[in-house]
């Protein structure tokens, strides 16, 4: 299993372009015996560009590479680890339950 990153969508200032946040997603999914198992998690980064800066990158130049870096970049090694983590943790529960809902009527 590998977790995907995936920015679905950035806010940004229309007078520079500049981003202010990143919409992302991180999932992921195990095949067992035909059945489909995933995982997801979800959540929005802000930012606060400086476009006089050197490292600044227009909007229309930003790649989903680079918005994905900069989203994981914001939560921190440990937060990204800690999320891939808990997304594996959904997939296995997924396929070895320890709970059940119903009624036994």
């Amino acid at each position: 299993m590998s977790v995907t990153w995936i920015v679905s969508n950035l806010d940004h200032k229309i007078a520079d372009g500049a981003v202010i946040a990143a919409h992302w997603q991180a999932v992921d999914s195990e095949v067992v015996d035909g059945v489909i198992y995933s995982g997801r998690s979800y959540g929005t980064c802000g930012f606060s560009p400086d476009p006089a800066a050197s490292s600044y990158v227009p909007y229309a130049d930003i790649t989903q590479e680079m918005a994905v870096g900069w989203a994981k970049d914001s939560l921190g090694e440990g937060q990204v680890a800690s999320i891939e983590a808990a997304i594996v943790a959904q997939i296995e529960e997924s396929i070895s339950p320890i709970t059940a809902s119903g009624t036994p009527w």
